[in-house]
């Protein structure tokens, strides 16, 4: 099963996935992310931090996605693990047409068809949201921000995020992510173990 936590920078993604490991110990999860899960994911850093054309940026994190579904979680789904992945294809799709726009006539379709064929589709998917100006406000003030990071961009990336949300309502669900923490945690958590026991006792699923 694979579980994936999307959301803007700043949406409380790493906070979430590290009280999640805890709350589902029982169920022992693994726990993972993208980019960096393999070592593809520091060159997707590079690129980011070098701004790199656009094109080889989103071509890079589509090869870590590549590399993380093949090294882990293709075989850990074989296994039979529950997979918890901190971001996952969606964040292409929210992200890169951003990044993208002026540069290919319809980047998302550009991306989704590059991803056919290969990807696997997350089972549930979890995205935070929340105020722009509060996710910036939670970003530390003494790390150097990546470009995206800030307002009018992951004003656009939300918004993105929204309407795949939208498209896929079975698949998604919305998260406040103004709530407390605990909250929040405890909320996702018992959403994962119901869809879990749902899944067991469907032989569909």
């Amino acid at each position: 099963m694979l579980i994936t936590i999307e959301g803007i920078d700043g949406s409380g993604k790493t906070t979430l996935l590290a009280r999640l490991h805890e709350l589902l110990a029982d169920l022992d999860p693994i726990v993972t992310r993208e980019p960096g899960a393999t070592w593809v994911g520091d060159a997707v850093r590079r690129a980011i931090a070098e701004r790199m054309d656009p094109i080889t940026e989103a071509l890079l994190f589509c090869a870590d996605h590549a590399a993380h579904i093949d090294t882990l979680i293709r075989p850990a789904l074989d296994e039979g693990r529950i997979v918890i992945s901190d971001r996952y294809a969606d964040s292409r799709f929210a992200y890169q047409p951003v990044v993208l726009e002026g540069v290919l006539p319809d980047p998302l379709d550009w991306l989704r068809r590059i991803h056919e064929g290969w990807s696997i589709r997350p089972d549930r998917t979890f995205l935070l949201v929340l105020p722009v100006d509060d996710a910036i406000s939670r970003l530390d003030p003494e790390t150097k921000r990546e470009y995206f990071e800030n307002a009018g961009i992951l004003e656009r990336v939300q918004e993105n995020y929204l309407e795949i949300a939208a498209s896929d309502p079975v698949r998604f669900a919305i998260v406040d992510a103004l709530l407390e923490e605990e909250v929040v945690a405890r909320f996702v958590a018992d959403e994962i173990r119901a869809f879990v026991r749902s899944s067991r006792r469907d032989p569909r699923a």
